[in-house]
């Protein structure tokens, strides 16, 4: 799995993707990257994106080719609940709100966020006997990876989401990294929390829909999706 956000990466918007990138089969997206640059990583690898928009989104984003509104070719998680082929993904947008502009929330917006998908997560715990797989965000959860100043606290909402629902992975972005002894991966409970500024891949193992072991999960093709 390759995961982005915030910073676009030179090897990464060239022809040297295909080849770098060549055993990927998913594309998840964490916010405040351009959407041609998503479209162009899901053209060179032609594997299915899922992504959340970032507090520097744009809502129009305009291009010699005209105005585009979204990435073509991914598919938005906000708000939403995806079973992939036993893969279960969710997702929530933005950022607590610190200024006026899109996909800013405050910690009650966030909360009616994630309560809004809550209902689809357990109907999950009922069908495959857990909850969730992978739950996409821009921002962090609260107290893990997140910074005092208010444009880069953590979500409150989604520390609860990781103790009660206890995905396999949280992949965020939002917390910009400059320094090699960044923490970007940590251990929460049943959840690896992972900050994916700029790009990052990952080894993907989860629960197979049909058995109770854990194992690697490729998939191709959407089984069910949840719409706001």
């Amino acid at each position: 799995m390759l995961s982005l956000s915030d910073k676009q990466v030179d090897s990464i918007y060239s022809s040297q993707v295909k080849t770098r990138f060549a055993d990927v089969d998913l594309i998840i997206g964490c916010g405040d990257l351009a959407y041609y640059y998503l479209e162009f990583v899901v053209s060179m690898l032609n594997v299915p994106l899922y992504y959340v928009r970032g507090n520097h989104s744009n809502l129009v984003e305009h291009t010699s080719l005209g105005f585009k509104t979204h990435p073509h070719g991914g598919t938005d998680l906000h708000r939403r609940v995806i079973n992939r082929h036993g893969m279960i993904l969710a997702g929530v947008e933005g950022s607590l709100r610190y200024r006026k502009g899109p996909f800013q929330y405050s910690q009650a917006e966030m909360w009616a966020h994630v309560l809004r998908i809550t209902p689809r997560l357990l109907r999950n715990r009922a069908l495959y006997g857990r909850y969730l797989d992978i739950f996409v965000s821009h921002a962090p959860p609260w107290g893990i990876h997140d910074k005092p100043d208010l444009p880069h606290q953590g979500i409150k909402a989604f520390r609860w989401l990781l103790e009660t629902f206890k995905p396999r992975y949280h992949f965020h972005g939002h917390i910009h990294v400059y320094r090699q002894d960044t923490q970007t991966v940590t251990q929460y409970l049943s959840t690896t929390v992972i900050n994916t500024y700029g790009c990052r891949e990952t080894q993907v193992e989860l629960f197979n829909r049909s058995s109770t072991s854990p194992g690697l999960q490729r998939d191709v093709g959407n089984q069910e999706i949840t719409e706001d």
